[in-house]
Formats: structure tokens, C-alpha cells, sequence
């Protein structure tokens, strides 16, 4: 039988996505585009996760001042996660204002990493292709 997951954290994490941090919203126009997807906020009870790859199954963590004062909670929500199967990073959001770019190539080499070395790339266009003949 499925758990059904908390309506209160299913409405949080839909708070969240609808008011990103400033360093989540840099990630994510940066990273939206790749495959293997990701998704913000991620319920992984009794946690959301703040940008998430379930293919990964990678979660990316953006700490604000907040998380100084939290480090052992921060600490046993890792390990929590760790044994659900998820491998998780922490990024500071100052870090990630000061260089986006920088930020999302981590989590994107991270990504390929959990996937064995798959280095996740956009899909390709196919404008400019020509349809060859399949006969022959």
C-alpha cells in the first residue's frame, strides 16, 4: 500500500516552488533544460527536498544564514536522506549568486556521478535535420 503523503507538506513544498529564493531561481533557469530532469521541491517525507534529480536520486540542498545555527539538523536530515537512497549536496545560496554557472556544472557532474559517469547533456534540436529515406 502507497503512504500518502501529508497534505501540509504537499502544500508547503508547493508554497516553496511558487516563491523561489534567489539562488534557486539562478539554478534553476540554468538547469531546467538537462536530462536527466530535476524538480524543485521535492516531498521526500518528512522532507522536501530543494532541487531534486529522482533519476539520481540527488538532492541539492541551498543554505541560507538560517543554516548556520542548524547544523545538526541540518546533519540528520543529510543522514536521513542518505539512508532513503539519496546522495545529497549543500550548496551555500551566496556561493551559488556569485557563480551560477559554476553551481549548476557541479550539480550536473554531480548528477552524472550518481548515474556512473552518464554526463547529462540537453536534449538535442532536431531543426536543420534532414529525414533520410528509411528504405534501403
Amino acid at each position: 500500500m502507497l503512504r500518502r503523503i501529508d497534505p501540509e507538506l504537499t502544500r508547503r513544498a508547493r508554497e516553496l516552488r511558487n516563491d523561489p529564493t534567489p539562488a534557486e531561481r539562478a539554478i534553476w533557469h540554468l538547469i531546467s533544460r538537462y536530462r536527466p530532469a530535476f524538480t524543485r521541491q521535492l516531498v521526500v517525507a518528512p522532507f522536501i527536498i530543494d532541487l531534486a534529480c529522482r533519476e539520481a536520486r540527488l538532492g541539492v540542498e541551498f543554505d541560507g544564514s538560517q543554516h548556520v545555527e542548524q547544523v545538526v539538523a541540518d546533519l540528520r536530515r543529510t543522514e536521513y536522506l542518505e539512508r532513503q537512497g539519496w546522495r545529497i549536496v549543500r550548496l551555500w545560496n551566496s556561493d551559488v549568486l556569485a557563480n551560477a554557472e559554476g553551481a549548476a556544472e557541479y550539480i550536473l557532474s554531480e548528477a552524472a556521478e550518481c548515474l556512473g559517469g552518464t554526463h547529462p547533456q540537453p536534449l538535442p534540436g532536431r531543426e536543420g535535420r534532414k529525414r533520410g529515406s528509411r528504405s534501403g
